[in-house]
């Protein structure tokens, strides 16, 4: 029996240092792993998605703000450059009706208007670059809004060597091209108005009917 236990004794002594040369199963390591990689896959791959949805807009999105930009760019660029060169016509012709060296100042504002109109704004609006067509109408408003200036001052002048009813025609192109290009600027977003706050309305008691007579 002595011998027995004894044996049984230095066979589990040799079995038990085995244990710490036996290679552990890594299958809880590889799954944790695993798990973790496909975890961080997902949020990299979320915020990837995410970031590219709000980097790239919808093509139908892109597609409408394009479309808004080339007809705002058609339409606001054909009058900016037909009101440059109304408004130099008008000059031309109102100084060929009295040619004389103090008559010529009717030109400066008109070719300043049609250089900054022709050369500055018209560019710009015709861009199709958002920021560009934004600055472009604002320069074609401030121009039309100078040159109607100019024109109720030749027409409230006592004396004009060219007859008056050009340039009343010249002033109301200047106000139609004013409202033109501000309508442009607050129609297709580029300028936002302030908003009046809600007054509270007082409220009247409608009758419904209760104090009519109906017995009749």
């Amino acid at each position: 029996m002595k011998a027995i236990s004894t044996l049984l004794l230095c066979l589990g002594v040799a079995f038990r240092p085995l244990d710490a040369f036996t290679v552990q199963p890594r299958t809880a390591s590889v799954r944790s792993s695993a798990k973790t990689y496909v975890v961080s896959s997902d949020v990299s791959t979320q915020r990837g998605v995410g970031a590219l949805t709000h980097m790239h807009r919808p093509p139908s999105t892109l597609n409408a703000i394009t479309a808004d930009l080339d007809t705002v760019a058609l339409v606001a660029g054909q009058e900016n450059y037909g009101f440059a060169i109304v408004a130099l016509g008008e000059a031309i012709w109102s100084f060929s009706q009295a040619p004389s060296f103090s008559h010529a100042k009717v030109l400066v504002p008109a070719i300043v208007a049609a250089g900054i109109l022709g050369a500055v704004s018209g560019p710009m609006i015709t861009s199709g670059d958002a920021g560009s067509v934004q600055l472009g109408l604002e320069i074609a408003t401030g121009v039309a809004a100078l040159l109607g200036a100019s024109y109720v001052a030749r027409l409230v002048a006592p004396y004009s060597p060219s007859p008056k009813e050009a340039v009343f025609a010249g002033l109301f192109i200047a106000i139609a091209g004013f409202f033109s290009f501000s309508q442009n600027l607050i129609v297709d977003g580029f300028v936002t108005l302030p908003s009046l706050p809600s007054l509270p309305l007082p409220e009247m008691p409608l009758g419904l009917g209760e104090d009519i007579d109906t017995s009749i």
